[in-house]
């Protein structure tokens, strides 16, 4: 009824005029529906007039409820069109909050068991023992741990902890055991597929051969397991993959899908002493601060080396960051113009700090830097703390604490994702291993804001910012940076890596009814001003 009242609202008097002129418009489209039977005889003049009359009513009528058909036209409107997404859409160029997304409260973290999933397979029921060589730094080997405990459930398999990389550039000799809760791990995917800390000694003296090595190709199918992997596993009871980083395909079945998320988001929990170092930290920063941002800057000069990239160092830099590339014998030449236009060069400090003052954060915002060695050093770093006089690192923030944690890169690089995992806001220079676990993890924690720069844009707007003023290069960064702040619409099936992009693990909250709700709330209590005012 107030939807058909806000209809009769939009006949304006000009709309009301041109139809008073159209007599005959009127008596074929108008009139003769509800009165055609009983003026079936009357002369063309009765209609005319009865055509007046009617509309000079509607058009009184439409003049004093006007204010009401207009609310309730815009109430209805908003109760039968508006979705989240429609919302996000219809006001894409409206202000963005940038400590929080207004539509993270619709989105939540689900990864469940479906009904129909079968229990994990018993040790002595399995096809066999499944050994994993994990690859890379501690980011890039926990996506090989979660893939491998999914591997071992498509195989049926009962899986060995990992073993972590003692051999990559950081030469990080810990364990499992050392960095993350390994009893907890266990139990936690009980469920799941069956984990032991080793294949039983009993059963390895008995084998006639040693365990079957081999490396599966980049992001296979769950077929190719178990058309290549299983028959082998039958036979030799016991196979280790190896390099095992980013060896599962990214598109799965939900349920293996789901099963990702409980490994990466649940059951992968630092051991207690990385816990309680990384909780500290977080404390004392908000204890300076309400809240802080957290900036993952990936500026190591082996990092800059292996882009290919050129910062603005000169011969200098030219000379040491060619040298380091010798490390690499099939490493491309490649141009680093060409490179940085297609968005693949790490954002320099300064220009993080140029596109965070773009976005919106005042000078007096806190800011926790997680780095390694910065390329440069503190000529390197100046430009990000004159924008940003409040910089803290974990070195400055639990200088002793922090001593039996420093011979090993991937405890410290532990200490650093639970920081950044609990800042209010995420920040990256780069598109790297711990850039994607952790935008993966804070979507599904809740769609904490995460802001990685769209490196292919910003290039042009960092080389033209003297050509422009301040608050042009503001809008333009503003601009650019929509779709890479990690708003709940970037979340689409398919879109990117999975443990960026964990979509299948991401529910939406019933807010249609919640919106509803509300606008009826507003229209009823619309409605009672109206009347209020005309008794008055």
């Amino acid at each position: 009824m107030g939807v058909g009242v806000g209809k009769l609202s939009l006949l304006s008097t000009t709309d009301l005029a041109v139809l008073a002129e159209s007599n005959g418009k009127c008596k074929k489209h108008v009139c003769w529906r509800s009165n055609a039977t009983p003026f079936r005889h009357r002369k063309p003049t009765s209609w005319s007039v009865l055509c007046v009359f009617m509309l000079v009513v509607l058009g009184f009528i439409s003049l004093l409820t006007g204010h009401m058909a207009s609310d309730l036209e815009w109430y209805s409107q908003r109760l039968v069109r508006r979705t989240l997404y429609s919302s996000v859409e219809g006001n894409y160029r409206a202000p963005i909050d940038v400590w929080k997304s207004q539509y993270s409260k619709y989105y939540y973290g689900c990864s469940e068991r479906g009904r129909g999933y079968a229990p994990a397979v018993l040790e002595r029921w399995s096809n066999g023992y499944l050994l994993i060589g994990t690859s890379g730094g501690l980011n890039q080997q926990r996506t090989g741990i979660t893939d491998a405990v999914v591997v071992a459930r498509i195989l049926n398999a009962t899986l060995v902890v990992p073993e972590l990389d003692h051999n990559s550039f950081w030469k990080d000799d810990s364990d499992f055991v050392h960095i993350f809760d390994v009893d907890w791990f266990i139990s936690h995917l009980a469920k799941d597929v069956t984990i032991v800390k080793r294949v039983p000694d009993k059963f390895m003296r008995s084998m006639e051969k040693p365990p079957y090595t081999m490396r599966v190709p980049r992001k296979s199918e769950p077929d190719y397991y178990l058309d290549q992997v299983l028959p082998i596993l039958l036979r030799r009871q016991v196979v280790q993959l190896t390099k095992f980083d980013y060896r599962l395909a990214n598109n799965l079945d939900g349920e293996l899908q789901k099963l990702r998320c409980r490994v990466n988001f649940h059951a992968l929990r630092f051991t207690k002493p990385i816990q309680e170092l990384g909780q500290r930290i977080v404390m004392r920063m908000q204890k300076m601060a309400r809240r802080f941002i957290a900036v993952h800057l990936r500026f190591e000069p082996d990092m800059l080396a292996f882009s290919r990239c050129y910062f603005g160092g000169g011969e200098k830099e030219r000379r040491e960051l060619g040298e380091i590339r010798k490390r690499w014998t099939t490493l491309p030449d490649l141009s680093p113009d060409g490179e940085r236009k297609r968005g693949k060069c790490p954002l320099t400090p300064y220009e993080v700090g140029l596109m965070l003052r773009a976005l919106g954060f005042s000078n007096d915002t806190y800011l926790y830097v997680a780095s390694g060695e910065i390329y440069g050093g503190d000529e390197t770093m100046q430009p990000l703390k004159d924008l940003f006089p409040n910089i803290y690192t974990k070195e400055m923030l639990a200088d002793e604490e922090l001593k039996p944690f420093l011979p090993f890169s991937s405890r410290l690089a532990a200490i650093d994702y639970i920081v950044c995992d609990e800042s209010d806001v995420f920040v990256t220079n780069n598109n790297g291993n711990m850039a994607k676990i952790l935008a993966g993890r804070r979507r599904y924690m809740g769609h904490k804001r995460t802001i990685r720069p769209n490196a292919k844009k910003l290039s042009t707007l960092f080389e033209a910012r003297h050509q422009m003023d301040w608050d042009t290069f503001c809008r333009r960064v503003k601009s650019c940076q929509r779709g890479f702040m990690g708003e709940p619409d970037e979340m689409r099936p398919g879109r990117g890596e999975f443990h960026e992009f964990p979509s299948s693990c991401i529910c939406k909250r019933p807010y249609i009814e919640e919106l509803g709700a509300i606008n009826l709330t507003k229209a009823d209590s619309s409605l009672n001003g109206i009347r209020r005012r005309g008794s008055t």
